[in-house]
């Protein structure tokens, strides 16, 4: 999903330069861009399509690296379908704050554009899950810095109030601070009270509520995958199930038991067998 996602950026920004160079920047912008006027025009597909447009080629890159660390991260620890509803949920309820700043104070009316909302979300989705993973930082490209996520989140956090501060005093720039605002609190949200946002399918907030105090999946499923699979049967029946059912009983959680290899289900039946023998 982050690799589907990463590639409809791209071609969204190369067609909303095919678009601009037809119709002018303005035009498209009043099409596609998130704005009060839009919305009030009955144009509330912009709440998506808002997301996948960008304001220059640097925006997108800095963009596309988050997603690529963050959106990778979070959608092995929830799922592919839980991530995208995430990242769209945070970049949708990010637009709606900007646009409620829109109406309540002048300054924070112009047209938005950027996946750095749903990003956000995402970013404030794991140092919610990790508040204590250490996270390196290359500023400018250059100089490392490694802090707690929580830290990550905390700084990200007052940056973005400070923005939207200075933004009622007539100080503000070119940033959405108010949908990156939105979409934090939103993945703070989605990860505390994930099954008011998911309405009937609660069994994700079991499953995450059950796998909170993990590291990301990628880590269970790769140790599992290099462990020797041979004479699985011959194994103590706790050595077992730790070994070969819990990774995959974390894979089912997070992907569903579709996802599920033959080699698995065999697994899984064998683990069956044991504990009937028991």
């Amino acid at each position: 999903m982050t690799t589907i996602l990463l590639v409809s950026l791209v071609v969204c920004y190369v067609i909303q330069l095919i678009l601009q160079a037809q119709l002018g920047v303005s035009r498209v912008n009043d099409l596609f861009a998130l704005s009060n006027k839009g919305l009030t025009k009955g144009y509330y597909y912009q709440l998506i399509t808002f997301q996948f447009m960008h304001g220059g080629l640097l925006h997108i890159v800095f963009n596309m690296i988050g997603l690529y660390f963050f959106g990778r991260v979070m959608e092995e620890a929830l799922g592919r379908k839980a991530m995208l509803r995430l990242y769209l949920l945070s970049g949708t309820i990010g637009g709606l704050f900007q646009v409620g700043l829109g109406l309540a104070f002048h300054g924070f009316d112009a047209p938005v554009v950027g996946a750095s909302a749903g990003i956000l979300g995402l970013v404030a989705a794991f140092a919610t899950r990790e508040p204590n993973y250490p996270i390196t930082l290359l500023v400018f490209f250059v100089l490392p810095v490694t802090l707690l996520a929580k830290w990550l989140l905390l700084i990200e956090g007052a940056f973005t109030v400070g923005g939207i501060v200075f933004g009622i005093l007539g100080m503000g720039g070119n940033t959405a601070h108010g949908a990156h605002l939105g979409g934090m609190l939103t993945g703070i949200a989605f990860i505390k009270w994930g099954s008011w946002f998911q309405g009937s399918w609660t069994q994700w907030g079991a499953g995450a509520r059950r796998r909170a105090v993990r590291l990301p999946v990628r880590a269970g499923v790769l140790q599992a995958a290099r462990r020797p699979r041979k004479n699985i049967e011959e194994l103590p029946s706790a050595e077992f199930i730790s070994r070969e059912v819990d990774p995959i009983l974390d894979k089912i959680s997070a992907h569903g038991i579709h996802s599920l290899t033959d080699r698995e289900r065999q697994i899984l039946e064998a683990a069956r067998s044991k504990m009937v023998r028991r």
